[in-house]
């Protein structure tokens, strides 16, 4: 893109608390697009979208909106009848048309657009009926100590929301199934280990006060949400790219769209180079036995 997205309505609130407009949404996009377009820039997008702020009910938009002036990429739907059209946003002025969308929350694939197929990364979400950031932290601990035994690097994300996400970035020589697979098979060798404290029980109604371990974003056209995003909650939180030597620090919800901004003043990004140290997901199975 080349021209300066306008942005419509600038004035219009997006958060009642902390007064957030469209144009400081827009703003904030710009000051941390630094750190952001490396995790997004070549991945299918899905915005949630806030037009009349986080007041009232959002939507998710899978679709390029009609004549958008970003590059897209053809998705495949799942059922193989149709496509979808995601948008791709790799530059300032992208992240600006976002922002003029009031597409408050960035979601975003995990695989790239050169090879919808292969993911390169494995998320696992940690996500707590309540707030309990002792046990939510020791199974962030494990979660970290597992992935390294079995030969990926992992990596740490305080959502903005109620839990964490522990990723490791992979090399891309396996396909959903078996990321998905894999994914699954941790979960359940924690699960397994700390019955009492953890899950993978997916009815919610089962999982009584345990942690659950979210595995389903490893699958062909699911998302997790981008680093650095802002969340449609309250106070503006944002999804938190952190070092495990934090944990202890920073809860989940730690940082909103002002601190975040003091955070990158003082320390670089902690996910900078992550795919250097990308895996094999075949070799972590094996080594998971």
């Amino acid at each position: 893109m080349t021209t300066h997205q306008k942005i419509s309505r600038p004035d219009k609130v997006l958060y009642s608390d902390p007064g957030l407009t469209k144009a400081d949404i827009a703003a904030y996009f710009e000051r941390v697009a630094d750190v952001l377009l490396p995790h997004l820039a070549g991945r299918p997008l899905v915005m949630h979208r806030f037009p009349d702020g986080i007041g009232e009910a959002g939507f998710y938009q899978k679709q390029a909106p009609p004549a958008a002036p970003l590059d897209t990429v053809t998705v495949p739907a799942q059922n193989e009848r149709g496509h979808v059209e995601h948008l791709l946003v790799d530059d300032v002025e992208g992240l600006r048309f976002l922002a003029n969308q009031a597409a408050i929350e960035l979601h975003r694939w995990l695989s790239r657009a050169d090879d919808l197929d292969h993911p390169d990364l494995l998320v696992i979400d940690l996500d707590p009926p309540r707030r309990d950031l002792a046990t939510l932290r020791r199974a962030v601990r494990a979660t970290r100590d597992l992935i390294g035994e079995i030969g990926l690097t992992p990596y740490l994300m305080a959502t903005g929301s109620r839990g964490y996400h522990v990723l490791a970035p992979l090399d891309r020589s396996a396909g959903f199934d078996e990321v998905r697979a894999l994914a699954r098979a941790v979960a359940d060798r924690l699960a397994a280990e700390s019955p009492d404290n953890l899950t993978t029980e997916q009815r919610i109604a089962k999982r009584g006060d345990r942690i659950y371990l979210d595995t389903n974003r490893n699958a062909y056209a699911q998302t997790a949400v981008v680093p650095y995003s802002p969340r449609a909650r309250k106070g503006a939180s944002v999804a938190t790219p952190i070092d495990f030597a934090e944990l202890g620090r920073v809860e989940p919800d730690g940082h909103d769209t002002t601190s975040v901004i003091r955070r990158l003043g003082r320390k670089p990004d902690p996910w900078a180079g992550m795919a250097a140290h990308a895996g094999s997901a075949a070799r972590a199975r094996a080594a998971l036995g």
